[in-house]
């Protein structure tokens, strides 16, 4: 997997993506491993290679809400990289997954000595918010049957070959 196919890189030029490439770290983890915990000090980007993880919060009950499911070419951790705050979300592994890891302070020295990144960081950033502004008034605004299709078709992998969708993951 190259970090150009992934959204938040769209638009650097190749010899900026290989800038990161080079400051990251490609890391593997078994299925159920927590990469990250909410609450933990927020460093890194994660962009995820192969498999798939979740991203949660828990309650003081422990019981986990599921925010996203991602896989092969999203990315989460981004907000790391723009303030100081700790984890908002816990992210687990849902099968065994490969990730790409920039590290804060090597993406802040990269962003000081190439400002174009900074231009398009902020370009692409500001697109998916954009979007999760979207999704919440989506959410605010459909009945109770349109968020339950929503989220059942978000979750839903393509089964067979008539078209028909299956969700493995067990829905609480």
């Amino acid at each position: 997997m190259s970090i150009e196919n992934v959204d938040l890189f769209d638009g650097l030029m190749p010899e900026e993506i290989q800038i990161l490439r080079d400051t990251s770290v490609v890391r593997e983890f078994a299925k159920n491993t927590v990469l990250i915990h909410e609450g933990d000090v927020a460093d890194s980007l994660y962009v995820v290679e192969s498999g798939r993880v979740k991203v949660y919060c828990s309650d003081k009950g422990g019981k986990d809400f599921v925010l996203n499911i991602l896989e092969y070419g999203d990315y989460f951790g981004e907000l790391a990289l723009l303030d100081d705050d700790k984890r908002s979300a816990s992210v687990r592994a849902m099968e065994a997954s490969k990730v790409r890891i920039i590290y804060k302070e090597d993406f802040k020295a990269i962003l000081d000595l190439h400002p174009n990144i900074t231009r398009i960081l902020n370009k692409n950033l500001t697109r998916r918010i954009r979007k999760l502004t979207n999704d919440v008034k989506s959410l605010a605004l459909q009945d109770v049957y349109g968020r339950v299709v929503k989220v059942l078709t978000s979750l839903a992998q393509p089964a067979e070959e008539d078209g028909s969708m299956r969700i493995d993951e067990k829905l609480t």
